[in-house]
């Protein structure tokens, strides 16, 4: 026993799927309400499914069947189980219908016990007879149809499809693929090729439900590399890492006569060299002195530069090495004499 907000095909097909797969078998014959989402036609009392309901029978190999209308006897056993359903779960749990998980929670709970008890009339037990029948029912398919019209998206570059104004994310690999978009209740899948990919729960429009392991982990900003154009730009930019810091530092920092001052900086590298220059550069950015002075005069202070240490980090210093001398060389003559 499940419960749901709404009797639509879609939802109704999903309660029977869940069905069979509890029973872990699939019923020959099954026998339904002359419900909307089921019945195409009325053909001289004779109920005429859906198609969609025909491909879903089709599907699960079973035979539909239909009550007949205004007659208690051709499904009274099923409505005598729904009112003491109601009357055993339904009123004293004081479930409602906007709470789905709390209710469905209860009624797997509910289903456990009743099932496990003798039945007063059978003298059975539901579980166990059930094991005892299932052999007289249908294999249970490996994989369960679409329930529901899906509707295609293409996956974006961000690993993301768009739907009812919200946005959800799929595995990063179908970056560029199409899949398709089912919404069962308050939960929406993602299929590609007919196999779910991905699952979220139906967010507003305007928000958005990521999941990071559909991008490996723990997602990155994106990384916006300075492109460069100049001979200068391209100079500085092969520098490597520190060189790219350098300008998206300075810029951030405002300074407005940028691209003069990375051609002063090109010209310091024949005269004190590549590795001095860099070390000079990565200095300055540390302190944030993005004019090519700065690290003119960081170049010409060379090693005398100070190292300051941040609080709480070990302080290491080069000292020159001197003589030592044991401890006993400042023992007393009286300590030696006694």
């Amino acid at each position: 026993m499940r419960f749901a907000t709404d009797e639509k095909a879609a939802t109704t097909f999903e309660m029977l799927a869940r069905c069979f797969e509890a029973l872990g078998a699939v019923p020959k014959v099954v026998l339904a309400d002359r419900m909307g989402c089921l019945k195409g036609g009325v053909v001289a009392n004779v109920v005429v499914p859906t198609p969609a309901y025909v491909r879903f029978a089709l599907h699960y190999g079973f035979r539909p069947d239909f009550c007949e209308g205004h007659d208690p006897e051709s499904k009274g056993i099923v409505e005598h189980l729904v009112g003491y359903a109601k009357s055993d779960l339904v009123v004293p749990e004081d479930l409602v219908g906007t709470d789905l998980v709390r209710a469905n929670e209860a009624a797997r709970a509910w289903c456990d016990e009743v099932n496990g008890r003798r039945h007063a009339e059978t003298f059975a037990v539901p579980a166990q007879r059930l094991e005892a029948e299932r052999h007289l029912m249908g294999p249970l398919p490996s994989l369960r149809p679409s329930f529901s019209p899906a509707i295609s998206r293409k996956v974006d570059r961000l690993a993301v499809v768009r739907f009812g104004g919200g946005r959800y994310s799929v595995p990063d690999k179908l970056i560029g693929r199409t899949v398709q978009v089912q919404v069962l209740g308050t939960e929406v899948r993602l299929l590609h090729f007919g196999e779910v990919v991905a699952t979220h729960d139906l967010v507003a429009p305007g928000e958005a439900s990521i999941k990071d392991e559909h991008y490996g982990g723990a997602r990155r900003p994106p990384r916006r590399k300075p492109r460069p154009r100049t001979d200068a730009e391209r100079a500085i930019c092969d520098l490597g890492e520190v060189g790219e810091a350098f300008i998206k530092a300075a810029a951030a920092a405002g300074v407005t006569r940028l691209a003069s001052e990375l051609e002063e900086l090109v010209a310091l590298e024949p005269a004190h060299g590549r590795e001095a220059l860099v070390a000079a550069m990565a200095r300055a950015t540390e302190f944030c002195r993005y004019k090519a002075s700065d690290v003119r005069s960081i170049l010409a202070a060379g090693k005398g530069l100070p190292r300051p240490a941040r609080a709480g980090e070990a302080l290491v210093l080069d000292l020159p090495k001197v003589p030592t001398r044991s401890l006993s060389a400042y023992a007393s003559d009286k300590a030696t004499a006694s």
